[in-house]
């Protein structure tokens, strides 16, 4: 997709929840983590949804079934039906089903969620690879999935079958930290038979498909914690994008961001739909200012200049401005450590 490289976030005059009809959300590192709600989630999403924008959860975890997740949500105190969330699982169903006729046996290397969306479109499956499979589903099976079940995908797929991947995550968030995401579980069945899977997942088009279809979104704004399945999946899309960091990325990581991963907003929180957001303004040469924070490049480094009177996610945006005019078109190498331990990143 041809587009112009961002150079710096966008402002918006208006809350988020005012200018988009529709907020996709991410839900590991966005709304919760390991089961928990993250800090200031629900309540911001209440008032999001008070206000009347439409609240649809796009995962990229293909373990639960909508309803398990819209159970958890709910729990949480953030209200959902199943027909509010939308999953990989979905996804990879529909890919399969376009590509076999009805009453096809898959494979599946994964949770509930996958095959209750497997039958959703009319496809059986299976649990060996000797059951007379026509493919492959492997998706996130928890943390607790055997290594016998990549086994039983290896020989599978080295039998030549299709093989689909729900996502390629190589990580996912847990209370405890950073664990290894379904990517990982693709990545030994990749490296045990030298094929490569069809993905359906963020940041690929399936995914903005099934999304797309499931929820009638007419301005949608993607919310997300991942530069490489979020941010790059509205990129793809050709949606705007607003990227918090409750999750996986680091502000570091956002810095050096190449055009297809730059979000269109950057907040800390979820507290970032309720609120406009502040422009940037300047230019290379004076500097980059939001929130009365001036960013700039001196030498090889991004630097703050001055005291600024607005919160430390302003000198962020202003941070990144600099960084992404610098950039350009590539990543940006600049060291940014000082202006972020200043700031408490």
């Amino acid at each position: 997709m041809n587009q112009t490289a961002r150079t710096r976030p966008e402002g918006s005059e208006r809350p988020l929840s005012a200018a988009y009809d529709t907020a996709l959300l991410d839900l590991d590192g966005v709304v919760y983590a390991g089961g928990e709600a993250i800090a200031h989630a629900v309540e911001s999403l209440g008032t999001a949804r008070d206000g009347g924008m439409h609240l649809a959860y796009v995962t990229n975890n293909a373990a639960r079934t909508p309803e398990t997740v819209a159970g958890h949500l709910t729990e949480l105190g953030v209200p959902a039906e199943p027909s509010d969330v939308i999953t990989s699982a979905q996804a990879v169903a529909r890919l399969i089903a376009d590509q076999l006729p009805a009453g096809s046996r898959v494979l599946v290397i994964g949770a509930e969620g996958l095959r209750v969306a497997l039958r959703e479109r009319g496809l059986v499956p299976v649990d060996s690879a000797d059951d007379d499979p026509a493919a492959v589903a492997q998706g996130y099976g928890g943390p607790d999935m055997p290594w016998s079940r990549l086994a039983e995908a290896s020989y599978a797929v080295a039998r030549g079958l299709p093989w689909f991947a729900s996502n390629t995550d190589l990580t996912i968030p847990s209370a405890r930290g950073i664990a290894p995401g379904n990517g990982a579980a693709v990545q030994v069945v990749r490296i045990a038979t030298g094929a490569e899977p069809q993905v359906a997942g963020k940041p690929l088009p399936p995914m903005h498909r099934e999304t797309v279809l499931r929820t009638g979104a007419e301005r949608p704004l993607v919310v997300g914690d991942r530069l490489d399945t979020d941010i790059e999946g509205a990129y793809v899309g050709g949606v705007d994008s607003l990227l918090v960091l409750t999750g996986v990325t680091t502000a570091a990581q956002l810095l050096a961001a190449e055009p297809r991963f730059r979000p269109t907003y950057v907040a800390e929180d979820l507290r970032g739909l309720l609120v406009a957001q502040p422009a940037v303004s300047g230019d290379s040469a004076e500097g980059f200012v939001c929130g009365g924070w001036t960013a700039a490049v001196r030498g090889d480094a991004l630097v703050l200049e001055g005291e600024g009177e607005g919160e430390r996610v302003d000198a962020l945006r202003a941070l990144c401005a600099a960084a992404w005019s610098s950039a350009g078109e590539g990543s940006c190498g600049l060291d940014a450590g000082k202006a972020l331990a200043r700031l408490g990143w």
